[in-house]
């Protein structure tokens, strides 16, 4: 699915066109042709300090690696991936995690939610998220879940989507310093 969106004008870059964003579902082929494109940002996510399931130092192969991975699930049906432009420029990504097992069809998990730093602030957390919905839905899916680390911007969006809180777990997972760090459980029926 390919989804133009304008996206709002910065605050912060008053005398800046609004940007042409668009939100693309990858098949495997694309998901391969766009490895380094994922791969520099969730690099970039992990050197900002986002709890993605890595640790620093985390290198561009590591993260290519990762999202190898993801290709190859893409390619099974196990996963839905993906991704924003900002004209040719990879700036932004999510994954759908489809339930495979018997007792939850109607079930999926919405996974890594990425935007590269150098293009925050401009709603393409939010395009993402909407598309992975609408993605999910078209899928049959009509109960999604994620995680979020505690207090960050993350947390902030899912709850202004209309997600529903389920709870904190207290040291959950290592943020990529090492600290330990909390995440937020929420749902939502589509």
């Amino acid at each position: 699915m390919t989804t133009p969106v304008a996206t709002p004008q910065s605050a912060h870059l008053p005398t800046q066109a609004p940007d042409q964003i668009e939100i693309r579902r990858l098949d495997v082929a694309e998901a391969r042709a766009h490895l380094d494109g994922l791969a520099a940002v969730l690099n970039d996510c992990v050197a900002g300090g986002a709890g993605v399931r890595f640790m620093a130092p985390f290198s561009h192969e590591q993260a290519r690696g990762a999202f190898e991975a993801v290709a190859l699930d893409v390619e099974q049906g196990r996963r839905l991936l993906l991704a924003a432009f900002a004209g040719e420029e990879l700036v932004g990504t999510v994954h759908v995690a489809l339930a495979m097992q018997p007792n939850s069809p109607h079930r999926a998990e919405i996974a890594q939610l990425l935007v590269h730093r150098s293009a925050r602030r401009r709603g393409i957390a939010q395009l993402l998220m909407e598309s992975a919905e609408a993605e999910a839905r078209a899928e049959g899916k009509t109960l999604l879940v994620l995680d979020a680390a505690t207090g960050g911007d993350a947390e902030r969006l899912y709850e202004r989507l209309g997600w529903t809180k389920v709870g904190v777990i207290p040291n959950y997972a290592l943020s990529p310093d090492g600290r330990p760090c909390a995440t937020t459980v929420f749902w939502k029926s589509l």
